[in-house]
């Protein structure tokens, strides 16, 4: 039960955050193999060009379920899907009915994205990761700004998200626009921040992935916290030396 016990874990913990609240949030995994066996069942159209990723599998939470469920429930909450040509053909899962996740076009395309360029990349969570949120509420659309002061609120935010954070301004959710818009920014970080709505963070498993988004969350606490109150924060000059003493390379031009 490997690949499950993983999706469950993930679930449980972004629930456990207050991340999912309703039917909020959704996870997704690439898998070589399934714990359970396989049976072809229904296909669900793609709208867009899915073709880099014909013939891979990938286990996604559906559309509509609770995160605190998955857990209790696998067989439901869970769709095993495998790309087909203009497809998503389900393989295991989604007992009593029910879809994919709204955001499968995110997923996909974001998984192609990052695989185009990170062949270990196995992971993407969608969070509605309460702090960060409300720190892009307060900040521009600007992510070059947002992610300096997210890493000049600690240590751990330049060190694990060095190339950044992206950022979205609003859009309609579950459609092939933003997840488009969202896999371009993934092509180029790791966490990319939907203002006013939630955060994408990709991995080479999910607890890499949900720890990214945990130390965003944490930076953006931390300058809720803090701000307007002369907080002294680590300074541009501190965060160069702290990148060269552990070998970091930040984003270019955006230290």
């Amino acid at each position: 039960m490997r690949h499950i016990d993983s999706i469950a874990a993930a679930a449980s913990r972004i629930d456990a955050k207050g991340w999912s609240e309703g039917a909020g949030g959704n996870i997704s995994l690439l898998v070589d193999s399934w714990d359970s066996k396989t049976v072809e069942g229904k296909a669900f159209p793609l709208s867009w060009d899915a073709s880099s990723l014909e013939g891979r599998m990938v286990a996604i939470t559906r559309s509509g379920g609770r995160l605190c469920d998955v857990a209790r429930a696998p067989e439901r909450e869970i769709a095993l899907l495998r790309v087909e040509k203009g497809n998503a053909r389900l393989l295991w899962g989604l007992e009593g009915g029910g879809r994919p996740s709204s955001e499968l076009a995110a997923h996909l395309m974001s998984h192609a994205a990052r695989l185009a360029d990170h062949p270990d990349h196995r992971a993407l969570a969608h969070m509605h990761a309460t702090h960060l949120i409300a720190a892009g509420m307060l900040w521009s659309e600007d992510e070059r700004s947002f992610t300096r002061m997210l890493w000049s609120m600690c240590t751990e935010a330049l060190m694990f998200l060095p190339d950044g954070v992206g950022v979205l301004p609003w859009l309609p959710c579950g459609t092939d626009a933003i997840g488009r818009l969202t896999a371009e920014k993934l092509a180029e970080h790791r966490v990319v921040l939907w203002q006013n709505h939630g955060a994408f963070a990709s991995g080479n498993s999910l607890e890499d992935a949900l720890g990214l988004a945990e130390i965003a969350d944490k930076a953006a606490e931390l300058f809720l916290l803090t701000r307007g109150g002369g907080a002294r924060t680590i300074t541009p000059q501190q965060l160069g030396e702290l990148a060269s003493a552990l070998g970091i390379s930040p984003k270019e031009g955006w230290l």
